[in-house]
């Protein structure tokens, strides 16, 4: 194949290890003199920033890259040294990879400092586990519920005195009886609710 053909398969033994991830473009890919180095030196590219990131899923991501980049560029540019090129594009890209996931951390950190508590160097989440705020909704539901089967005034005094935090004197006022008849409510409607709710 010369460098001035025009074929798929430049562009499929680029994504070949990525297949599952992007997909050959229809579009028909002219293989440069620039492209054709670089096929030739893939494997040793992907091995060069593999060992710079630490990890060969990154490295494949910057050498897709580069491929992306080259084969943007005019075709008639002028560049001297190719290889050097290439590995120079490689450099730039993977500290630019570099720079975005540190100011990524930095504004994940930055959210997760503003929106978490420590306690002894560990982070306090300020929502409960899923299965918890289940359970405490089903708990809310069987409360409410056995607060509706209560006889009126009962329901009336203990919502007023321990939901609404009016003092006993308040609740009595409000519904028109004596201080001791709101304690009679609360402590029967306590004591129900207790037997209800286990």
């Amino acid at each position: 194949m010369t460098s001035g053909s025009v074929c798929d398969t430049g562009l499929r033994a680029v994504i070949g290890r990525r297949g599952s991830r992007a997909r050959p473009s229809p579009k028909r890919t002219r293989l440069t003199p620039l492209i054709t180095l670089y096929l030739e030196k893939r494997d040793a590219l992907v091995r060069f920033f593999a060992a710079r990131l630490g990890s060969t899923a990154a490295a494949e991501d910057v050498v897709q890259d580069i491929y992306l980049k080259l084969s943007g560029l005019d075709p008639d540019a002028a560049i001297h040294n190719e290889a050097a090129f290439i590995y120079r594009l490689g450099s730039n890209l993977m500290l630019d990879r570099l720079r975005h996931e540190r100011r990524a951390a930095r504004r994940d950190g930055d959210w997760r400092d503003a929106n978490t508590v420590r306690v002894a160097g560990d982070d306090v989440v300020d929502e409960p586990p899923a299965d918890e705020a289940v359970a405490g909704r089903e708990r809310l539901a069987r409360m409410l519920q056995a607060l509706e089967a209560l006889p009126l005034q009962q329901r009336q005094a203990f919502r007023m005195h321990k939901l609404e935090a009016m003092s006993q004197a308040e609740t009595a006022a409000a519904l028109g009886v004596s201080v001791s008849s709101v304690e009679k409510y609360v402590r029967a409607a306590l004591r129900s609710l207790a037997e209800q709710l286990g």
